[in-house]
Order: C-alpha cells, then structure tokens, then sequence
C-alpha cells in the first residue's frame, strides 16, 4: 500500500518553488546591477580576485591625486621661471647698457632704479604659493620660501633645504618643484655661494656710486646674470622633463584601469544576454511549477484512491 503524505508534498512543493522564486530573484538583480557575484560565496576564487582589484583602483585613485597635485605644481613653478628668464634677460640688457662707457652716471641710477624693481617682482616669484597655497619655492614650507629684511632690504632663504618626493604609481616617485636656492642661488667668480638677490642688489649700488667703478660692476654683472640665467632654465629644462615623465604614468594608468575594467566584468560581470535567457527559462520553469502545484493541490486524494 503507497502511504502519501500531503504535508509532506506541501513542503516539498514550496521548497521547490521558493527556490525557482530566489534563483529568479538573483538572475533579475545580476540583470539589473551587471554584476553575476552578489555573494563571496557564489564564486570564491573570482570574488578574491575581485577585491585584490578594488585595491589596485583604490591605489591608483591616491596615485592620481598625487599625480594631479604634482602636476599643477609643476606648471605652476614653470609659468614662475619663464617670468623669471625674462626678468633677467631684461637685466642683463641693463647690466649692458651700463658696462657702456658712453653711459652717462645719471643715467647709471636711472638703470639702477629698473634693476631694483626687477629684483622685487623676482622676489615676488620667489615667494609665490602653489595650488595648495604653500611656498613655491619653499621646499616643505608653509610661508614664503624668502624673508626679506625690512631695514636692509637682504633677502633671505628661510624654507627647507629639501622638497619631498610624491609616489606616482608602479613604484616611481616625482619631486613636485623646487626649492629657491635650486633656482635663484649660484657660486660666484671667487667660489662664495650668492644668489640673484644679493648680487643685483650689489649691482644696484655700484651702478649708483658712478665713475669707473659702476662701469666695471656692469661688466663683470654680466657673467652673474647669465650664471643665474643658466641656473633658472636648467631648472625649467628638468622641470619640464617631469611633466613628460608625469604624462607618461597619466597615461600608464589610463590603460591599467581599462585592463582592471575589463578583467572586471569578465571576473564578476553578468553577461546580460546569458542571464537575460536564463532567467527566462527559470520563470518558465517557476510559472509550470506554480501551476502543477495548484492543480494537483485542488485534486481529491482520496476519490482518486477509490
């Protein structure tokens, strides 16, 4: 004799049903997400992989931000030296034109005048802020890279002898400007370290006393100016050299993250054409599921046993 037990194929059926109505639930989330894994657990070994990607973006999400904050340094410190190459190429015509002997004194102050000006809006560059509003040339410092006396008029470098590097990906690393004396300070003709400042403002003075004296300070004016015209655009040269080099990591990056994208939606995608006729077939399944159920469940057991 065959004992059927209806509470026994009511559960079986819902348990049958319930599971079509999840595994339908889950292809409609893939569908609307893209995404096939919901769970670690659904794919472990893509799910692991998945996470070692997360990291690698959020490792190039800083990498970026570091590259963006060099780079706007950079153009920054670099608009700084081609205003600075002007200036003293600008000086050095003065210096010229005093070193002439047809120059008059009175016309020596007067030339003077113009090289005090250049050396204060020099000054003004020197202490110019970048994008975050530190020091340009400062090297780690908050406030200007040069402390100017205010009875002498000395300028002195009162930043930090050094400027750290920032990390840029892939294990490279950019130094992110310069410091004032990498730019502005140089070994004069007797070997003592100077720098732009001092010396067109000793420049200045003798022009100022006349005579022969400011005649011989213009021409030996000239090889300090063009030392410090050497220093300022060898040091936009390399500075120029980085913004390549930052380009190159820019662009380094672009294509990992494609290939982190694609490895991506092969590792955890939903291919929506696959899921899309899955999910079909599943609510077919379901929907015959369903139906057997409420046709054998209105059935008399017990008419069809006699």
């Amino acid at each position: 004799m065959i004992n059927l037990s209806t509470g026994a194929f009511y559960e079986r059926s819902t348990t049958q049903i319930g599971s079509l109505r999840a595994r339908a639930e889950t292809l409609q989330q893939q569908i609307g997400s893209g995404e096939r894994l919901a769970h670690s657990s659904d794919d472990p070994v893509a799910a692991a992989r998945l996470r070692m990607l997360d990291r690698e973006e959020r490792v190039s999400a800083v990498d970026t931000r570091n590259s963006q904050t060099a780079e706007n340094n950079l153009k920054f410190a670099d608009e700084a030296f081609g205003q600075a190459a002007v200036m003293i190429s600008r000086a050095r015509e003065l210096a010229l034109q005093a070193a002439n002997a047809t120059t008059s004194d009175e016309q020596r102050a007067s030339i003077a005048t113009e090289l005090d000006g250049l050396r204060q809006n020099l000054l003004g560059l020197a202490n110019g802020r970048n994008a975050a509003g530190h020091a340009l040339f400062g090297g780690q410092a908050v406030g200007n890279a040069y402390q100017i006396d205010s009875a002498t008029g000395v300028a002195t470098y009162v930043g930090t002898a050094t400027l750290d590097a920032v990390e840029i990906g892939e294990g490279q690393s950019i130094v992110p400007g310069n410091t004032g004396p990498e730019v502005f300070s140089f070994t004069d003709s007797s070997g003592a370290q100077t720098d732009i400042f001092a010396e067109l403002s000793a420049l200045s003075t003798a022009l100022r006393a006349g005579g022969q004296t400011a005649a011989d300070a213009a021409r030996d004016g000239l090889t300090m100016l063009d030392t410090s015209f050497d220093k300022v655009t060898t040091a936009q040269t390399v500075l120029g050299s980085r913004l390549a080099w930052l380009e190159v990591m820019t662009e380094r990056r672009t294509d990992n993250m494609e290939r982190i994208a694609d490895e991506r939606s092969v590792m955890g995608g939903a291919d929506l054409a696959v899921t899309m006729s899955r999910l079909q077939e599943m609510l077919t399944v379901l929907e015959a599921s369903q139906s057997s159920f409420v046709r054998l469940a209105n059935l008399n057991l017990f008419s069809m046993l006699r």
